[in-house]
């Protein structure tokens, strides 16, 4: 038995549908199919054992797909993303592949421009034909194609491909392979507690949809496909053991980065991940105004720092009273400091920890947050004194007063 892969471009638009009623025109359409030949009594014979379609759509109809988990396009199915997001102004292309129990439906047919036909013709009669159906299509591969580079990701059905699965010729071991592969590249794109338990949840939660296409796509006693169940029932279990493995080779900071968003999504921030960096970006709305902060994992040191930046910077003849001002506020201060950058004339405040044989906590985090963005709210009319030309002691001497305690503001979004 041999296998032949054939594409065909698709002239015009192919609809698909979802429930509930929803049409996708698609265009630039590519059908992939890999036919397998087999000798039977009379002679040979092509059948198709994968179906692929490759397409463009528009950013506007990616966001229906996303938000619909479209081509079972599940968010918790992802690998870590590259490039950044996807942009606004350029098409994206995703590539699926065909519910392998539907490839029977196929096999009357010779060739690719004969399925091109069939299809054509069920969008036109039969709108609502399983082959049609983008609940019966799995997207492999979502990518964008744009001025800097590429943007894009996998998912869990391009590691394992369920045409592959149906077709029994991967081993426990390689199957095992591949979904430790995508939990390495899920952990990039979802980072969590590592704990154990931790892990074996995150894991639970990628596998279920995978058992269920099992239970739901073959008929019971199918041979192939009941050797293919076995061997993932069996990688399944292998799993868990390479669980650490993946763990094992994430970069040293890892845990604090994954604190870090642990403590920022469950205190309710909008933050955005610097791409290629343990960096996260968000904003800050005080009483006295509002500016970008962020927080850092810092890899060799074992070290998270957080950055409050101020929202004006000091021209190049106000620097030496804005540092005179600052060293003012910094006398006496216990958790952080402001700095001056003397170049640019930026101003920030600092908290930072060292964790180095220790773990960093959510509680040690938000200590440090808040210290933070207290202290920047609260001295960031003092520093718009003194470029007001307030002299820096009188600007000091406003702000630290006796006055009520000032309880730390909330998080904005961005």
């Amino acid at each position: 038995m041999t296998t032949k892969p054939e594409e065909y471009l698709l002239n015009g638009e192919l609809t698909l549908w979802a429930q509930p009623q929803l049409q996708l025109s698609l265009a630039e359409v590519l059908l992939k199919l890999v036919w397998k030949s087999e000798s039977l009594q009379d002679g040979k014979a092509d059948r198709p054992i994968e179906c692929r379609l490759t397409f463009q759509v528009t950013p506007a109809q990616y966001q229906q797909v996303d938000t619909q988990a479209l081509f079972n396009l599940k968010p918790e199915l992802r690998s870590s993303p590259s490039n950044g997001d996807f942009q606004a102004d350029c098409p994206i292309e995703i590539t699926a592949t065909l519910q392998p129990d539907l490839l029977p439906q196929l096999t009357e047919f010779t060739t690719g421009d004969e399925v091109i036909a069939h299809l054509k013709n069920l969008a036109e009669t039969q709108p609502d034909h399983p082959l049609l159906d983008t609940e019966n299509w799995y997207a492999l591969q979502v990518k964008q194609t744009h001025a800097q580079g590429e943007t894009g990701y996998r998912t869990l059905w391009d590691y394992v491909n369920p045409a592959v699965i149906a077709q029994g010729e991967l081993s426990s071991e390689e199957i095992t392979d591949r979904m430790v592969q995508f939990f390495r590249d899920w952990i990039k794109a979802n980072p969590t507690d590592l704990s154990p338990d931790s892990l074996e949840a995150s894991l639970d939660q990628i596998t279920q949809p995978f058992d269920e296409w099992l239970e739901t796509s073959f008929a019971e006693g199918e041979t192939v496909v009941s050797e293919a169940i076995d061997q993932v029932a069996t990688a399944f279990d292998e799993l868990i053991d390479g669980l650490n493995a993946a763990v094992d080779d994430l970069p040293t900071d890892q845990s604090i980065y994954q604190t870090m968003i642990q403590f920022f999504t469950e205190d309710d921030w909008s933050f955005t991940k610097l791409q290629g960096e343990p960096v996260l970006r968000m904003r800050f709305q005080g009483e006295n105004g509002e500016w970008a902060c962020y927080a850092k994992a810092r890899k060799e040191q074992e070290q998270f720092v957080f950055y409050s930046i101020c929202p004006i910077a000091s021209p190049e003849d106000k620097r030496m009273a804005i540092a005179h001002f600052l060293t003012l506020a910094n006398y006496g201060t216990i958790i952080g400091n402001f700095e001056l950058d003397y170049i640019d004339g930026e101003i920030r405040y600092k908290t930072s920890i060292d964790v180095e044989g220790d773990r960093l906590t959510s509680a040690l985090i938000k200590r440090l947050v808040y210290t933070n963005v207290t202290m920047m709210d609260e001295y960031l009319p003092g520093i718009q004194a003194v470029l007001a030309g307030q002299t820096p002691a009188s600007a000091i001497q406003s702000i630290e007063l006796p006055h009520p305690s000032i309880s730390p503001p909330s998080a904005s979004e961005p």
